[in-house]
């Protein structure tokens, strides 16, 4: 009903409709205090089954910025350079180190998502009618992404020993289940009217994916995999904790014998490492992402 039009209804009319409008505002309002009354309640029930202790956190809250201050190292306009070369007296093998991790996140990155590729045409419910093997593809996925990544480094250093080896092998696992499920979804998302053209001309499962569907996905693909060689990276950091290569190893050795200047040093490496991929992959997103719009 049109604005100008209210001031000729009857003041009976015109009252009733007000005061339902007030109470369906009202009811409103009760039901969004009501439902953030109950995340309170869930909140501080979590915490306290969890045992959290913000009493301890506020208590300790200066040790954690003592400690951020402690690892920033002590920098004199008048001798700067020189600071900065005991600063970073070890870039050599910390930038060798930071490359390990590079490759060790780039390697698992494909390997992680070569299987994603070909498990994801089994886990998709348009495309598979068997439900046994989908059941079987989208259990595997769900195994491998839900096992952390630092587990299945522990397992394969025990197997294979020190090395980037074990960490190729948990990112690409751990990458094959996470990416799995993302081309799943979208493979499920297609337009499934090719689909349907080439199976009625009697095109196999092989042809039908590589005629009808992959045209479809292949620049979500992309766009997914950037995305994850850019969380591997940070992964990939922390792979040296437990000998599988990378410079994790000698960050966690600065942490343990208190070398805080060192700490400092090669965090700030692998922070600037990751903004710059961040930046990179975040360009390359948006042309591929352009690139299919553009069609």
């Amino acid at each position: 009903m049109r604005a100008d039009t209210l001031p000729r209804l009857d003041p009976a009319v015109r009252d009733r409709l007000e005061r339902g409008y007030l109470d369906a505002t009202a009811a409103r309002r009760r039901r969004m205090l009501v439902g953030f009354g109950l995340l309170v309640v869930s909140i501080l029930l979590a915490g306290w089954i969890a045992e959290v202790q913000p009493a301890k956190f506020f208590a300790n809250f200066g040790s954690f910025t003592k400690y951020i201050h402690d690892i920033l190292p002590v920098l004199h306009l008048d001798a700067a350079d020189t600071g900065i070369d005991e600063w970073y007296w070890g870039w050599k093998r910390w930038l060798r180190l930071l490359g390990e991790t590079l490759l060790i996140a780039y390697v698992g990155t494909l390997v992680g998502a070569l299987g994603a590729f070909l498990l994801s045409f089994l886990a998709a419910g348009n495309l598979v009618r068997s439900p046994g093997l989908r059941f079987a593809a989208r259990r595997f996925l769900e195994f491998c992404r839900t096992v952390p990544e630092i587990v299945f480094a522990l397992i394969f250093v025990v197997a294979f020993g020190l090395g980037p080896v074990p960490g190729v092998l948990a990112i690409a696992i751990h990458t094959m289940g996470a990416l799995g499920k993302l081309f799943s979804e979208v493979v499920e998302n297609i337009d499934m009217k090719p689909v349907e053209g080439l199976v009625s001309t009697g095109a196999g499962f092989v042809e039908t994916v590589r005629f009808a569907v992959l045209p479809q996905v292949m620049t979500n693909y992309a766009s997914y995999m950037l995305l994850r060689f850019e969380v591997n990276v940070r992964g990939a950091a922390i792979m040296g904790y437990v000998g599988a290569g990378g410079i994790g190893q000698d960050l966690l050795e600065a942490i343990r014998k208190f070398y805080y200047t060192d700490v400092s040093a090669i965090l700030l490496m692998i922070i600037i490492t990751v903004v710059a991929i961040d930046m990179l992959t975040e360009t390359l997103r948006h042309r591929v992402l352009g690139a299919e719009g553009a069609r």
